[in-house]
């Protein structure tokens, strides 16, 4: 049945006689023969106009400065992908909820779940990420047919990072692999959700294996054994913070580099911007804050951005990518400037693969925040993995 309603689709494409004459050598045996749902998907993929080829070529198209793919968007909004959210409690009774709204940038893509009621968070235990490939049927979109994958799944009950930050409504708690939660402040119902999805093979982790089957990760550099320093040179980092509405700040810096003996404590530095070198020096541009929203309310929380980063490595492929929330805080340490009359404050990220350390200075009067300092910490192990090396 599934074989006829694909080949009626064909038909109207005039797309048949390829599949008929395939057909005709298989024999109806070999028609019977294909694994189970085989027709049926190849059915809602031709009607869902899923040509993989078209959208892998428009992604070679890399923008010169982010350097990444400039038409991600274009892919994702032609091919209807969403994300759904999934969190199981501590009985195995699972909740989905579909995302309310998208928005996007040159390097990453930012999620909001704005549901109105949720499970109670002290009875889950687990939350899972995926992106769904619907097909375009004249349903509501829960009873379309469709493809989902599975991009994380997070444990929710345990040690979790700090508190992000709070308004007089809502409180943070990032939980790691770009998702937020957002909490009433005067106790631990959620009120929304928050997911950071970088743009580097987005459209191919939010597709399933049997549609894009080369959905691995990352390539392994090619073993050089005539570079002594091979891996500790020829970086490049695009930067970026923003707040879903508009770009706070952004940068690309080439030639970075750690010499060997500047390596500790498990960690290759890479200085971007030094309070020694200010020559690429960088300013923020207007204040530093979050806009959320719920069904019912919106607000926005001071001191809070995202942080979007992408690294490269000699061979200008991406090594290390993140989309992540950040928190302004005031310095620890506070160093003398003749050029800034303001406080020190810090920016800090960090994740098993690294960190990003940036400290600004504010011009008092002008409430304008400067990048004084700006290291990229990349973890070594990450590194040796990649080189073939062993720092």
């Amino acid at each position: 049945m599934w074989y006829q309603f694909y080949i009626c689709e064909c038909t109207k494409k005039k797309k048949a006689s390829q599949e008929n004459q395939m057909i005709c050598d298989l024999g109806v045996v070999g028609v019977q023969e294909r694994p189970k749902r085989y027709w049926r998907n190849k059915f809602f993929k031709e009607i869902s106009g899923l040509n993989v080829n078209k959208w892998r070529t428009k992604l070679r198209r890399i923008d010169p400065y982010s350097g990444l793919p400039r038409h991600t968007e274009d892919v994702i909004r032609s091919l209807c992908i969403t994300w759904e959210i999934t969190v199981t409690d501590g009985r195995g009774r699972q909740s989905t909820f579909e995302q309310s709204h998208a928005s996007f940038s040159s390097t990453a893509v930012f999620v909001f779940w704005g549901a109105v009621s949720w499970p109670p968070f002290n009875q889950l235990t687990s939350l899972e990420l995926h992106g769904v490939l619907r097909v375009p049927l004249d349903c509501p979109a829960p009873y379309r047919p469709g493809w989902k994958s599975v991009m994380s799944k997070i444990k929710l009950q345990g040690e979790h990072s700090e508190l992000c930050v709070s308004d007089k409504i809502v409180k943070m708690l990032y939980v790691g692999k770009g998702v937020t939660l957002g909490f009433w402040k005067d106790q631990w119902e959620i009120a929304f959700v928050m997911v950071n999805l970088h743009n580097h093979r987005l459209v191919e982790r939010s597709l399933p294996l049997s549609i894009s089957p080369c959905t691995a990760a990352g390539v392994s550099a090619l073993f050089d054994d005539v570079d002594p320093e091979y891996g500790l040179h020829g970086y490049t980092a695009y930067i970026e913070l923003h707040n879903t509405v508009r770009v706070i700040m952004s940068g690309r810096f080439s030639q970075l580099f750690c010499r060997r003996d500047q390596i500790s404590n498990g960690y290759l530095p890479l200085e971007v911007i030094s309070e020694n070198n200010r020559s690429p020096n960088t300013h923020l541009a207007g204040d530093v804050s979050l806009p959320w929203r719920t069904e019912a309310l919106h607000g926005t929380v001071k001191d809070c951005c995202m942080i979007n980063l992408t690294v490269w490595d000699e061979a200008k492929q991406p090594f290390w990518c993140v989309s992540a929330p950040v928190v302004m805080t005031k310095a620890s340490r506070d160093t003398v400037s003749y050029d800034f009359d303001g406080g020190s404050l810090s920016v800090l990220y960090q994740d098993s693969e690294g960190r990003v350390e940036m400290r600004l200075k504010q011009m008092e009067y002008e409430e304008q925040y400067f990048v004084v300092n700006l290291v990229i910490y990349i973890a070594v192990a990450k590194v040796n993995k990649h080189f073939g090396r062993d720092y």
